[in-house]
């Protein structure tokens, strides 16, 4: 993220004006009270440690200047929250985890059409519609044995799929996974829950692998490379299966601006915004991407207006 002299903090929403360029609370975007809690939060510790890397870059670019400050990072790593996950330095999606780690609490709103996300009888009624057949179709996903999901947010997902076999649940950010587990464990189900980022390299062949609202926040130019991140998650005749987006502008809150090329402004209900990566690949751009990375019998449809729906085999 760049330097903000003045935020709100990620964390805890309160605003913050900073005295230089080099306090490190404009570069984490947290206020210095959450800054100084790092060591107790998986989330304010990748902050940190984000925010020191991306200073430590801004000085070298500006001729080598160190501003050799001590920073608050407490006995943990970051690799807690980005496990095998790119280097916080090297990350150009990190505002994507702190938007999700802040819209946690109201993201069920989405689904559900509460609040901010709903757009009256008629669109909310299809969008409804749609939602019940993308429910249907991954409840339909041939998957059996070992399953991972990656990027799965709240969980919405994650209860259709423990039901198929042993299911690893990850994410990037750790305050929907919270949300997560208390899903799972409302529908009596058991589940492996860790943070990890969904680039992170595979570290075993599984059955099945799963991504919900996942590749619309990948770059065209990064597609092929994430889909041959998800064909080597897979052993042979292993499933692969994902829902996304499709552009409708009656899909997001009512307050969001139109996406600007790749980069999408994101509002939360107590005001905070943020830039994050937001592209609608089409069906045929999906289908490419997953031929190319070696997949076989390459499915990709749509509900009509809402959703995309993908399934391959490897």
């Amino acid at each position: 993220m760049p330097f903000r002299a003045s935020f709100d903090c990620l964390w805890c929403g309160r605003s913050h004006e900073t005295r230089s360029p080099d306090d490190l609370e404009g570069w984490a975007r947290l206020c210095p009270d959450c800054l100084g809690r790092a060591g107790d939060n998986g989330f304010l510790r990748f902050r940190l440690h984000q925010a020191l890397a991306e200073r430590a870059a801004a000085g070298r670019a500006a001729g080598g200047r160190s501003t050799g400050r001590a920073a608050p990072t407490g006995d943990g790593s970051p690799a807690e929250l980005v496990a095998d996950g790119p280097s916080p330095a090297s990350d150009p999606d990190g505002e994507l985890v702190a938007y999700y780690e802040a819209r946690a609490a109201e993201y069920d709103d989405w689904y559900l059409r509460r609040g901010r996300y709903s757009h009256g009888p008629v669109h909310d009624a299809a969008w409804d519609a749609e939602l019940d057949a993308a429910t249907r179709f991954v409840d339909a996903l041939p998957m059996a044995g070992e399953i991972v999901e990656l990027a799965a947010g709240t969980g919405w997902w994650s209860p259709l799929l423990a039901g198929k076999g042993s299911l690893s649940v990850y994410d990037a950010a750790q305050a929907p996974l919270a949300r997560a587990r208390e899903r799972l464990v409302a529908h009596g189900l058991r589940a492996h829950l860790h943070v990890r980022d969904a680039w992170a390299a595979p570290d075993r062949e599984v059955d099945g692998l799963f991504a919900g609202f996942w590749l619309s926040h990948v770059r065209d130019d990064r597609l092929d490379a994430f889909m041959a991140i998800a064909r080597r998650w897979l052993g042979r005749g292993g499933t692969f299966g994902f829902v996304d987006s499709l552009p409708d502008p009656y899909s997001g809150a009512v307050d969001h601006p139109r996406p600007s090329g790749d980069i999408a402004i994101r509002r939360l209900a107590d005001g905070r915004e943020f830039r994050i990566v937001k592209v609608f690949h089409s069906p045929g751009r999906l289908r490419a991407a997953l031929v190319a990375a070696g997949f076989s019998s390459a499915d990709v449809t749509t509900t009509g207006r809402f959703f995309v729906l993908g399934r391959a085999a490897a």
